[in-house]
């Protein structure tokens, strides 16, 4: 095995010797525990903690290593090690914080996102388009899973089929069955070798399932939906990256009950390419296209050119993307009005 089968690259080489961290051996992040991490090179794994230093300069969440992140460490001995720097990210997988400011770190260089809804009660278009512009706001690709579909016809499975392919024409769509296997082949076939692959979706949607049978394995414990409720019960307790026998890496993660975005206008704009090239066509540069005279947008919107549910969820998730960057903004203000505060008074009392 060489580093490069753990999607190792030239980017991450480059910012090692950028950063001076020559000295150092390299290790990959494949799993995350409470104030500890499991790492990874060609030869061994090791418990990892990071220094107290890079506790101290962390300024947010962000700096703090995920799984996928590539790390300069030094082994202590063959069962434990020290991170001492975390190398540059080429891509970044993050949601806003439910009920609180600041963004998670969900994984980092990622290739490709497997976004899975299941056929039972989980399908929604809207949701789609929420992940997307969260996970191409990272540079990462996005993929369309369609998970048991041994529970529709043939002919409600078109249709479903149909209307994705309308509403996203760019986007891959693999159609699955995690219990009877049908299309695993081309789940398979579609994850490559030294490439890292990540599955977003709804508690119970079958994302441990489909691991376990691209594993080949029952590593991950799951459990059945809840008969009364429909709903599905979490089962998987903390993110960690697995190795295929094709080279692959998958990482699960935690059913997410809420996806809120971050500043992602840029993540936004990829998914609504529709919209953004309608928008080209305003009277005003600033236009909002919820109101204002001369919108291409609402005329395209009147006409039925344009999608209304479309339309509604991009309108939803621009006003989302810019509460969360005013409130970023608010909080700068306030911790550098808390700086001056704190410089005036070691100002005051020095002059004492």
């Amino acid at each position: 095995m060489k580093l490069e089968d753990l999607g190792y690259s030239a980017f991450f080489e480059s910012s090692r010797t950028a950063l001076g961290l020559g000295n150092y051996g390299v290790a990959r992040v494949i799993a995350e525990y409470k104030e500890a991490y499991r790492v990874k090179n060609t030869t061994n794994e090791w418990l990892a903690k990071i220094t107290g230093r890079q506790m101290f300069k962390a300024k947010s969440r962000e700096d703090y290593p995920c799984v996928g992140d590539w790390v300069a460490i030094t082994a202590r001995n063959t069962a434990e090690a020290v991170i001492h720097k975390l190398l540059p990210r080429q891509t970044i997988l993050r949601r806003k914080y439910s009920n609180k400011s600041g963004a998670q770190v969900i994984g980092a260089n990622i290739d490709a996102a497997f976004i899975i809804e299941s056929m039972d009660r989980d399908y929604n278009l809207n949701r789609f388009e929420r992940y997307f512009a969260m996970v191409t706001e990272g540079n990462i690709q996005p993929v369309i899973v369609l998970n048991k579909i041994d529970l529709i016809s043939e002919a409600e499975l078109d249709l479903k089929m149909a209307q994705l392919k309308d509403r996203f024409k760019d986007i891959d769509i693999i159609p699955i069955s995690a219990l009877t296997s049908k299309g695993l082949a081309g789940l398979m076939a579609y994850i490559a070798g030294g490439k890292t692959y990540c599955f977003l979706g709804s508690s119970g949607v079958g994302k441990s399932s489909l691991i376990n049978k691209l594993l080949g394995t029952d590593d991950i414990k799951t459990k059945a939906i809840n008969i009364v409720t429909g709903a599905g019960q979490h089962t998987t307790a903390s993110r960690q990256m697995y190795f295929l026998t094709n080279g692959g890496m998958v990482i699960d993660n935690p059913g997410m009950k809420e996806i809120g975005l971050t500043d992602a206008n840029a993540g936004i704009d990829n998914v609504f390419e529709e919209i953004v090239a309608l928008s080209i066509k305003c009277k005003y540069k600033n236009c909002s296209h919820i109101s204002e005279a001369g919108c291409a947008v609402l005329e395209a919107l009147k006409t039925g050119e344009l999608d209304k549910d479309k339309y509604a969820n991009y309108v939803r998730l621009r006003k989302e993307a810019r509460e969360y960057k005013m409130t970023e903004i608010e909080k700068g203000r306030s911790g550098r009005k808390f700086g001056r505060s704190v410089r005036q008074t070691q100002q005051k009392q020095r002059k004492k």
